[in-house]
């Protein structure tokens, strides 16, 4: 079974991640119908743990918390979680799928309703919670969107995935182009919060 991360090298040396294979976008939401597996050690996660925060989410979706160092079976649980009594993250995998053999990752949305995992990209499961209430502010203004959407693709592609791509390369090459996309993102992202407090101008959004 795959741990949080699996080193695809691909393209002489490139990383590559592979992409999340559960990917509901559409489901309807009421109150203790959903659980939320994330780590605090994982930066994918941090921000489904934020919105859920934000949104005030906190008492309508619970949350279990796996341990923040990763051992030989992935990510485990200091004490089985409250659907199952699991202890592996990988086992509530295959509690959705016996035949899963992808990577095991967080954060993992759980429908009880339909007794399974209905996604695991941290930037679907983030867009479900801010759909999901009215509290607090639009995170994804309709107004601003295609805005959010260009600056969400800039950094995760060469800040959020570009860590990845210089830490996992594994020739020279492919390191620096890596380190250079990194470095002229955040160069380029300075630049636009010069004047502003925020990504997208005077309010804080997904994007942030």
């Amino acid at each position: 079974m795959a741990g949080h991360l699996v080193r695809h090298q691909e393209h002489g040396g490139a990383f590559k991640r592979a992409v999340a294979q559960f990917r509901q976008r559409d489901l309807p939401f009421s109150p203790g119908r959903c659980h939320i597996n994330v780590s605090l050690a994982c930066p994918w996660a941090s921000r489904t743990i934020i919105f859920h925060k934000l949104k005030g989410l906190t008492d309508a979706i619970s949350m279990s918390v796996v341990e923040a160092h990763m051992g030989k079976e992935g990510w485990t649980f200091a004490t089985p979680e409250p659907l199952f009594g699991k202890t592996k993250l990988h086992e509530l995998y295959t509690q959705a799928d016996p035949t899963y053999s992808g990577r095991v990752t967080v954060p993992i949305l759980w429908d009880k309703q339909l007794g399974t995992i209905v996604n695991n990209e941290s930037s679907e499961i983030i867009r479900l919670f801010n759909g999901w209430t009215e509290t607090g502010r639009d995170l994804y203004p309709e107004t601003l969107r295609d805005e959010i959407d260009a600056i969400n693709a800039v950094v995760y592609d060469n800040v959020n995935n570009g860590v990845y791509k210089a830490g996992f390369a594994t020739v020279q090459e492919k390191y620096e182009e890596a380190f250079e996309s990194l470095f002229t993102a955040l160069e380029e992202l300075e630049k636009r919060l010069t004047g502003q407090p925020f990504l997208v101008g005077q309010t804080i959004t997904e994007a942030d």
